[in-house]
C-alpha cells in the first residue's frame, strides 16, 4: 500500500485564481509567474494548464525558462534575474525568452554576445527595494546603450514594490511616482510594477503587464490575510493519514524533546508527514490541522516522519483518516502564520517525495 502523503493540485481553482487576477489587472495583461518549480506546484503542469489563457509566463532563472520550453514551446517567457553569461544570450534570441538588465555587467555580456537574431529585454529599476536594477536616472544612458547594440530592443521598465503588502504603506506610493516619472520621460515604452500584492493595493491595471504570482496559487499576499478573504482558492492541498491511534494519560510526554505533555487522559493520532516532506519543523502545538474534514491541532514537535494531532474532539477518528495539513480547511497561511513565516515557504519547500497528483475537470 503507497504511503497516503500527496499534494493534490487542483488546475481548474489555479484557472479560477489567473482569471481573478486578469480581472484586476485590466486593462493591462497578467503575465503568470511560475518560478520555483510553479510555487511548488510543478512548472510543466502549472504552465502547461495556463498556457491557453496566459499570454507569457515569467520565472526567476535561465534554467526555469529552458524547463518550461519543453512544455510550451511558443509562449513568451520573462526571466526576471536575466542573465549572466555572453553564450546565454543566444539562447534568450532563440527561444523568445525575455530577459531583465538590472546590472552593468549584464549590459557588458550582452554587448559581447554574439546574437543570431534579435532579443527584446526589459530594464529593472531600484525604485527603493533596493536588491536588483539600475537606479532611476540610470535609466536614459541604459536605455541609450541597449537599443545601440544591433539587434536587441527594449520593450519595458519593470520593478518590484517592497511594501505592497502592506495596503497604503507610504513607500509603495513613492516607488510609483518614479516609475510614472519614467513613463512621462519613456511613454513608448511598457511598464510593469505590479506584483500579486499590488493587485490588491494599487490601481494595477495602469500598467500593461502586471506579474502575479503567489495569488495563483491560492496563498494571500497581504499581511494578515489568507487566500479565502481575497477571493482566491487553494490550489495545492497537502495531505496525509492516521497511521496510528493512542491514548495518552496525564504527564505523557509526545515527541522530541518531550515539550508537551498532556495535562488530562488525550486521544492522540500520528501523521505520516514531517519536516521530511516539506512541512515546517517550526510548526509549534496549536498549529491548525484537519482530520476528517474537522479542525484540530498539532502537538509535540514535528519529526522528520511524522506528526502528532490531537484527537481529544474527534472521538470516531482512526487509522486511515485523512489529514488535511493545508488546503481548502487549513490555510496555507494559518500554517505559515504559526510557524513565524509565509505561506510562499511553505509551498515552495514541499519535497520530491510527495507526489503530486493533478485535478482538472476541464482536462
Amino acid at each position: 500500500m503507497p504511503r497516503p502523503t500527496r499534494a493534490i493540485v487542483d488546475l481548474d481553482k489555479l484557472h479560477r485564481n489567473y482569471r481573478r487576477a486578469a480581472a484586476l489587472a485590466d486593462p493591462g495583461k497578467a503575465i503568470a509567474v511560475v518560478k520555483a518549480n510553479g510555487y511548488g506546484h510543478g512548472i510543466e503542469a502549472v504552465a502547461t494548464s495556463l498556457a491557453s489563457v496566459a499570454p507569457r509566463f515569467a520565472v526567476a532563472i535561465l534554467e526555469e525558462a529552458l524547463a518550461l520550453r519543453a512544455v510550451v514551446p511558443r509562449t513568451p517567457v520573462l526571466v526576471m534575474q536575466g542573465v549572466y553569461e555572453p553564450d546565454e544570450w543566444l539562447a534568450c534570441s532563440q527561444k523568445n525568452f525575455i530577459p531583465a538588465v538590472h546590472s552593468p555587467e549584464q549590459l557588458d555580456s550582452l554587448r559581447a554576445a554574439r546574437l543570431q537574431g534579435p532579443v527584446t529585454v526589459w530594464i529593472k529599476v531600484n525604485t527603493g527595494m533596493n536588491r536588483l536594477g539600475f537606479p532611476s536616472g540610470d535609466v536614459p544612458r541604459v536605455l541609450s546603450a541597449l537599443e545601440a547594440i544591433p539587434g536587441v530592443a527594449v520593450e519595458a521598465l519593470m520593478t518590484h514594490f517592497a511594501q505592497a503588502d502592506e495596503p497604503d504603506h507610504p513607500r509603495t506610493g513613492d516607488q510609483l511616482k518614479v516609475m510614472a516619472d519614467l513613463r512621462s520621460a519613456f511613454p513608448e515604452k511598457s511598464q510593469s510594477v505590479a506584483n500579486s500584492a499590488a493587485h490588491y493595493t494599487t490601481r494595477a491595471g495602469e500598467n500593461e503587464w502586471t506579474r502575479p504570482g503567489i495569488m495563483l496559487y491560492g496563498s494571500g499576499p497581504l499581511v494578515r490575510s489568507t487566500g479565502a478573504t481575497l477571493g482566491l482558492e487553494a490550489v495545492m492541498t497537502l495531505e496525509s493519514a492516521l497511521i496510528a491511534v493512542r491514548d495518552l494519560q496525564p504527564g505523557d510526554a509526545v515527541g522530541y524533546g518531550a515539550d508537551w505533555c498532556a495535562d488530562r487522559p488525550t486521544r492522540m493520532g500520528i501523521v505520516a508527514i514531517g519536516y521530511g516532506d516539506g512541512y515546517p519543523r517550526a510548526a509549534p502545538s496549536g498549529t491548525p490541522v484537519a482530520v476528517g474534514g474537522r479542525r484540530t491541532r498539532l502537538i509535540g514537535r514535528v519529526s522528520m516522519d511524522m506528526l502528532a494531532v490531537d484527537l481529544g474532539e474527534l472521538p470516531d477518528a482512526k487509522p486511515g483518516d485523512r489529514v488535511e495539513l493545508w488546503g481548502s480547511t487549513v490555510s496555507v497561511d494559518e500554517v505559515a502564520q504559526a510557524s513565524g513565516t509565509i505561506g510562499y515557504e511553505l509551498l515552495t519547500r514541499v519535497t520530491s517525495r510527495v507526489p503530486r497528483v493533478l485535478l482538472s475537470a476541464s482536462a
